[in-house]
Formats: structure tokens, sequence, C-alpha cells
């Protein structure tokens, strides 16, 4: 009998619309959330939590030992850019910024990270998305400077 490989992978993953403007209203955010839910379901991962508000979007996935994080989350922004553009009313083309965080997860933390990714909208009340995105990456111990996080729009921070 040969021996089997298991294997047990899971992603928190954050990013947000270019400019970290908030267009992900709430006409479209659940639509949006669907469609996103659809693509991960089509890469054969499961998804587990999206959520986020008008400016930032959370996901997190099991995914297998096979798949390319950063290839997913690239075809995740892509498609899910041309159904916004597509089903949005707006003169602003929607686009999400260039990078991403991607945080691995263990087995012990999904409840938590679930919870948290669910509770997005009350977590907002108190603290910005800049605020949080800092801190998950302190958390996680990345070094970073803050200057060059975030996409800016012209006269912004």
């Amino acid at each position: 009998m040969k021996p089997n490989s298991f294997s047990r992978l899971y992603a928190h993953i954050v990013f947000s619309p270019k400019g970290r403007t908030s267009l992900l209203t709430d006409s479209i955010r659940e639509n949006i959330h669907k469609y996103i839910y659809g693509i991960i379901v089509g890469k054969k991962c499961h998804p587990i939590a999206i959520n986020g508000p008008k400016d930032h979007i959370h996901i997190l996935i099991n995914y297998p030992p096979t798949l390319n994080l950063s290839d997913l989350i690239r075809d995740i922004k892509r498609s899910s850019s041309l159904f916004i553009n597509d089903t949005r009313k707006s003169f602003i083309k929607f686009g999400w910024q260039e990078g991403f965080g991607a945080f691995s997860v263990g087995y012990r933390e999904l409840d938590i990270v679930k919870n948290y990714i669910m509770d997005q909208n009350e977590h907002h009340k108190k603290n910005s998305f800049k605020e949080e995105y800092f801190r998950i990456l302190e958390d996680e111990g990345i070094q970073f400077e803050k200057d060059y996080v975030f996409e800016f729009y012209e006269g912004e921070e």
C-alpha cells in the first residue's frame, strides 16, 4: 500500500477597489459576493466566508495544494471587475487595487477568522480599513512601509 498525501489549506484574502474608494455599495455588494463565491467554487476551492464594507472585501477559503493562490486572486479580481462594470450603472469604471493580502489560517482559527469576516460592518463602525489592514499586517509579522501599502487618488493622503 502506498502512503497518501493529505492537506487542509486555508487562506484569509483581503483586497480593495482602486484608490480605496467606497464603490461596493449596499445595492450591489450581495451580488458581488455571490459572483465571487461562484468563481471560487469554479476553481475547485471551498469558500467559507465572503464579506466586507463598501471599500474592501475579505474572503476565507479552503484550497487545494495544487492551486496557485496569486492566480486565484487575479482571476477573482479580473472576473468580478468585469461583472461589476457590466451590471453597475455608473460613469466610474470599477477596478480592484493591484495588490492584495493573503494570510494562512490554521484549522483551529477558522471560526475566529470566519466570525471576524462576517462581522465586518460592525467592526468598521469603530475602525477604518486602513487601521484594520495595518493591524493585520503587524499581527502577521509582515514588515511594510505605510506609504506603499495602498494606491491613492491624487490629493488623497
